[in-house]
């Protein structure tokens, strides 16, 4: 069974997971994102939309696989590095509810938007388990400590205002205009300068990673990658031309 497709839309990649009835993951559906979101990047497209067609974003693991599929180191460094080394931004429209492993999920994503009426928890410690696939780290990234131990220990189920307001998510829209906004967000990305756009990814998740001074090591050749695209030279000619920067007109290269 396809668990997840993949479609272009412009230079979009749209990711879409549609495992009935709720998304629940095992490392069959988890090896078919990780191959969808690879199309993403050899199909050319400059941003990627991580999207459900099912009623929930993710509800989570699949309980009945989960202690047979536990992943190992090997698993998890190759989950995360479909996600987070992709060399293009990923936004992640959530409804209904993100649920343990699906909240890691979108945590994986570069930004989340969500409807507002869909619901976040780390429910693990409610079956004596904890967060399998690095979501305490990445929730602690965006939320600090203190909360991201909340969330963790008491999985409490979270309204998206709530996660918003921790900086957990970027942005709550109505779920009658989320399909409309979150593309609207995957499109200007992919409008964007993706050299520059890659760069700004690569030095933000080493920053978080291994501190300022990770970034640090990596922005000489990061600055160089920028200097060498012709989309900053497409940018600094539109601003001297027209005296605004959002006159250029990206290609991504």
């Amino acid at each position: 069974m396809n668990t997840v497709t993949f479609e272009q839309d412009g230079a979009v990649g749209v990711v879409t997971m549609c495992k009935p009835p709720h998304n629940l993951m095992n490392m069959a559906s988890l090896a078919d994102l990780g191959e969808a979101l690879q199309k993403g990047v050899d199909s050319g497209s400059r941003s990627i939309l991580l999207r459900s067609s099912m009623r929930h974003f993710c509800a989570g693991a699949d309980l009945n696989v989960i202690y047979e599929e536990r992943p190992n180191e090997e698993a998890l460094q190759a989950l995360w590095a479909k996600f987070e080394d992709i060399p293009l931004p990923i936004v992640a429209a959530v409804q209904g509810a993100a649920l343990g492993g699906g909240l890691e999920l979108a945590l994986m994503c570069d930004m989340i938007i969500a409807a507002d009426t869909a619901t976040f928890a780390m429910a693990e410690a409610s079956l004596g388990l904890l967060p399998l696939l690095g979501g305490v780290q990445r929730i602690a990234q965006r939320v600090g400590p203190a909360r991201a131990k909340e969330l963790a220990m008491f999985g409490r189920r979270h309204d998206p205002k709530a996660m918003e307001r921790w900086g957990a998510i970027n942005l709550v829209t109505p779920e009658q205009e989320l399909a409309a906004v979150s593309m609207s967000w995957a499109r200007q990305l992919a409008a964007g300068p993706t050299v520059a756009y890659r760069g700004i990814k690569l030095l933000a998740d080493l920053s978080v990673r291994g501190g300022s001074k990770s970034a640090d090591a990596k922005q000489y050749e990061v600055n160089e990658w920028m200097w060498r695209s012709e989309d900053q030279r497409r940018g600094l000619a539109a601003f001297a031309r027209d005296g605004r920067p959002a006159t250029a007109t990206f290609e991504g290269n």
